[in-house]
C-alpha cells in the first residue's frame, strides 16, 4: 500500500521523445509518415502471403506471422505517441499504461521467437531439404506460431503483473514516449526488488534463448552453403536466407545495444532512442527489406500490379 500522506497514482504523463515545444509537430509528421509506411508494408506482406498460391509456405506462413506482430507492435504504440504530439496534457491512464505495457510485451516478445522460428525454418530447408515437408509442416507451423503467442502472452501477462503490483503515488511523470517497465518501476514509492527481477530474468531468457536458437541454426546454414561446390549453388542457398539474416541482424543488434551498456553509461534517453528503433523503425523496415530483397516476393506483388485479379487465388 502507499504510505497514507501519498496520493495513488490514476493516471501517467509521458514525457514523450522530446519536451521541447517546437519539435512537438515536425515530429508528429515525421512518426506519422512512418507509422503509415509500418501499416501499408505489414498489410501488404499479410495479402501477398495469405492469398497468392505461390507463397503457400511454411518461410511466407512465419512471415505472414512476423507482419502481423510488427504491426500490432507499431500500433499499441504510434497512435497515442502521434497524440501526445498534439495534446498539451500528455496523459495516459493507469489501466491505459498497463494495457499498454502488456501489449508491447506480447508483440515484442512474439517477434524474438518468431525470428527464432523463421532461422529455425531456413535451416531446415538448406540443410535437411529431404525432410523439409515433414519436419516444417503445416500443423507443426501452426502449433509452433500458437505456442509462441501463447507463451507472449503468458509472459507479458506475468511481467505487467509485477510491474503494477508494486504502489505508485505522487511521482507520475514517465519519462518515455510509452509505458515501458523500467522506467515505470522507477517512479514507484514501494520496494521494486521482485519486480525488477522478473523484468530482468524474463528478458534475459528470452532474449539469450531465441538468439541461441538463431546463432545455431545460422552456424549450420553457413557450414552446409559452405560444403556447397558451385557458386550458384551457393548464391541460392544464401539468397533464401539473406532477408532474414538482415532482420535478424538490425533487431537482435538493437537489444543487445541496449542490454550489453555499462550501468555506468546507461540512461533512459538511450533506451528511448533504441526503443524508437525496435518499436517503429524495425517494423517499418521489414517489410522493405522482406519485399526488395526477395525474389519470390517481388514477382508476386509485379504479378499483382500487372494483372490483379488473375494472380491472386484466395485460400
Amino acid at each position: 500500500m502507499a504510505p497514507g500522506n501519498l496520493t495513488p497514482v490514476t493516471e501517467f504523463i509521458l514525457m514523450g521523445v522530446s519536451d521541447r515545444p517546437e519539435l512537438q509537430i515536425p515530429l508528429f509528421f515525421v512518426f506519422l509518415v512512418i507509422y503509415g509506411l509500418t501499416v501499408a508494408g505489414n498489410l501488404g506482406i499479410i495479402t501477398l502471403t495469405s492469398v497468392d498460391s505461390q507463397l503457400q509456405t511454411p518461410m511466407y506462413f512465419f512471415l505472414r506471422h512476423l507482419a502481423i506482430i510488427n504491426l500490432g507492435d507499431s500500433t499499441v504504440i504510434a497512435p497515442k505517441m502521434l497524440v501526445n504530439f498534439l495534446a498539451s496534457k500528455k496523459t495516459i491512464s493507469y489501466y491505459g499504461c498497463a494495457a499498454q505495457l502488456g501489449g508491447f510485451l506480447v508483440f515484442i516478445v512474439a517477434e524474438t521467437f518468431m525470428l527464432a522460428l523463421m532461422a529455425y525454418d531456413r535451416y531446415v530447408a538448406i540443410c535437411n531439404p529431404l525432410l523439409y515437408g515433414v519436419v516444417v509442416s503445416p500443423q507443426i507451423c501452426l502449433l509452433l506460431v500458437s505456442l509462441t503467442y501463447l507463451y507472449s502472452l503468458t509472459t507479458a501477462l506475468t511481467v505487467t503483473s509485477c510491474v503494477f503490483s508494486v504502489s505508485y503515488c505522487s511521482s507520475n511523470v514517465i519519462n518515455h514516449f510509452y509505458c515501458d517497465n523500467v522506467p515505470l518501476l522507477s517512479l514507484s514509492c514501494s520496494n521494486t526488488y521482485i519486480p525488477e527481477t522478473v523484468v530482468f530474468t524474463s528478458a534475459g531468457i528470452n532474449l539469450l534463448f531465441s538468439m541461441i536458437i538463431v546463432l545455431i541454426s545460422y552456424f549450420n546454414i553457413v557450414l552446409a552453403i559452405l560444403r556447397i561446390r558451385s557458386s550458384e549453388g551457393r548464391q541460392k542457398a544464401f539468397s533464401t536466407c539473406a532477408s532474414h539474416m538482415m532482420a535478424v541482424t538490425v533487431f537482435y543488434g538493437t537489444l543487445l545495444f541496449m542490454y550489453l551498456q555499462p550501468r555506468s553509461n546507461h540512461s533512459l534517453d538511450t533506451d528511448k532512442m533504441a526503443s524508437i528503433f525496435y518499436t517503429l523503425v524495425i517494423p517499418m523496415l521489414n517489410p522493405l527489406i522482406y519485399s526488395l530483397r526477395n525474389k519470390d516476393v517481388k514477382d508476386t506483388l509485379k504479378r499483382f500490379l500487372n494483372k490483379p485479379y488473375q494472380s491472386f487465388k484466395f485460400m
